[in-house]
């Protein structure tokens, strides 16, 4: 039902000095505002928020020169796509010849227990390639991602240590850092292979490795050489078709590493992919900053609704390239041209993922700044407004106006 309340102005005039005995505006607004005002009130503010939202629309619209920045942002991107790709797997052969290019190694190991010459070290393989001998210590390294999963030597990380520990020592260290010499063997057909022969102490392969580090030009040169080693053998490994692991969850669980590779992740695709994110964010770095710096302060609102047009650009061009990627793949895998699979932008879809959340919630916080603060604006517009009136109409009652309100 209606309230049959009177309105403020209504109330002062028809009442007597006696009846109006309220103490604050407060209570005088409580006794005089009708629902029928409420609910006008409230549509008011209803259409004052559509009206700011709009305005909020028309400032951080994209004009002429964003637009520019929008295509060439997403050419960029598009270009950057079809540069930074998955590469092509090979066999374990065609890897050792495209990256040793042709150098020979074959086991012929005589040195003492940790301590192999460089000539013994530039001749022969990797120790921690070797898997003739491991069942006799029931390591199941066996061919393929196997013993690649349970060697340090082949971690894209922690290889970089153990791995060239193990060549400057002549060791082999497993997943469960259990460290095993590695001495020249023959199998059955008179052949010479490296064979995991005796048990090894990993402390001792730490300590022999720092000693030629301190002992002089000798030690450090077989050091070096042992680091050239390994990156050689983990670049020739990286692109074949058994691939690496990736870093460090080796040490965790071989087989959780070997069902991660199964799924195709593995180091190469990791690589690939932070290789595309890298390349999307520098992209989206250098169109931001071009960006900011054309601002002019004279024409735009405020730096702040700037940046959501520079927000902007960077989501849709993201969202634009992308989309396209997916496209271009989906239509060659369903020709059969399932080469072009590799040039799926994963890394890049990740990164625009992650504009579409973070610039969405940029631009919702800007926008709602805007929008109280203008509405704030008008609020206070109205309460002097209508403090200017009730002061002067209980000015025209003798009354003064109340210390209370604010």
């Amino acid at each position: 039902m209606m309230n049959k309340r009177k309105s403020l102005f209504e109330y002062c005039t028809t009442n007597s000095e006696e009846d109006l005995n309220f103490k604050t505006i407060d209570e005088l607004y409580d006794i005089t505002l009708s629902e029928a005002e409420v609910n006008i009130t409230y549509e008011n503010y209803l259409d004052d928020y559509e009206r700011i939202e709009n305005e909020f629309r028309k400032i951080t619209k994209l004009d002429k020169l964003d637009i520019k920045f929008l295509f060439f942002a997403t050419a960029l991107q598009c270009l950057r796509q079809h540069t930074l790709v998955f590469k092509e797997r090979v066999d374990h052969k065609t890897s050792d010849k495209n990256v040793k290019k042709g150098i020979k190694e074959s086991s012929d190991r005589s040195h003492k227990w940790y301590n192999p010459s460089l000539e013994e070290i530039i001749s022969n393989p990797v120790p921690f390639d070797a898997m003739f001998g491991s069942k006799d210590y029931n390591l199941g390294i066996g061919g393929g991602f196997g013993h690649r999963a349970k060697t340090l030597g082949h971690d894209p990380l922690l290889g970089w240590i153990f791995g060239t520990m193990n060549i400057a020592t002549s060791t082999l260290t497993t997943y469960s850092f259990e460290s095993y010499h590695i001495k020249t063997g023959y199998t059955v057909d008179n052949k010479r292979r490296d064979k995991i022969s005796n048990r090894a102490s990993t402390e001792k392969v730490f300590k022999y490795s720092v000693d030629k580090l301190m002992s002089g030009n000798e030690g450090r040169m077989i050091l070096a050489t042992s680091l050239i080693k390994e990156y050689i053998h983990l670049k020739s490994d990286i692109n074949t078709i058994a691939g690496l692991p990736i870093p460090i969850v080796s040490t965790v669980s071989p087989k959780l590493a070997e069902k991660l590779a199964n799924y195709g992740f593995d180091t190469a695709n990791l690589k690939t992919v932070v290789t595309q994110a890298s390349g999307a964010m520098i992209i989206n770095f250098f169109i931001g900053m071009i960006h900011r710096m054309l601002y002019d302060e004279t024409k735009e609102h405020s730096i702040e609704l700037y940046e959501v047009k520079t927000r902007k650009i960077l989501s849709y061009s993201n969202l634009l390239a992308s989309t396209s990627n997916v496209i271009y793949v989906a239509i060659n895998a369903y020709i059969g041209n399932t080469k072009e699979i590799r040039k799926l932008d994963v890394g890049g879809l990740l990164v625009t993922l992650y504009r579409l959340i973070s610039d969405d919630k940029f631009i919702h916080k800007i926008k709602k700044e805007f929008i109280e603060t203008e509405l704030h604006k008008k609020i206070n517009l109205e309460l002097l407004e209508e403090k200017n009136k009730t002061e002067e109409l209980l000015k025209n009652l003798n009354y003064e106006a109340s210390s209370n309100f604010v």
